[in-house]
């Protein structure tokens, strides 16, 4: 069991990666330091959007509107190191 536990905290750590590299290339994007025209950089923006959307959409929907700034993968970030503590000093010692 506690090896199920470590795949999924492992998976959690894998996520933030990517919603760190998300929030950094669309920064990017949005101030024309890389150019969503060339054929790698579209590819690895599309890919993780589809890998980050699914899970910020439901947060930006009931956020509320704060101009341009988007706190959406703020909050996830945060609902992620949650589950992670949870994971970790809750449910991690019970188990053997």
């Amino acid at each position: 069991m506690r090896a199920i536990l470590d795949v999924i905290l492992i998976a959690l750590d894998l996520y933030v990666w990517i919603i760190i590299i998300s929030a950094v290339l669309s920064w990017l994007v949005a101030f024309n330091v890389v150019n969503t025209r060339n054929q790698l950089v579209s590819t690895i923006y599309e890919a993780v959007y589809r890998l980050t959307e699914p899970a910020l959409r439901p947060i930006r929907s009931f956020m509320p509107n704060l101009g341009g700034l988007d706190i959406s993968p703020i909050v996830l970030l945060l609902a992620i190191f949650l589950v992670q503590r949870v994971i970790m000093y809750n449910i991690y010692p019970l188990v053997m």
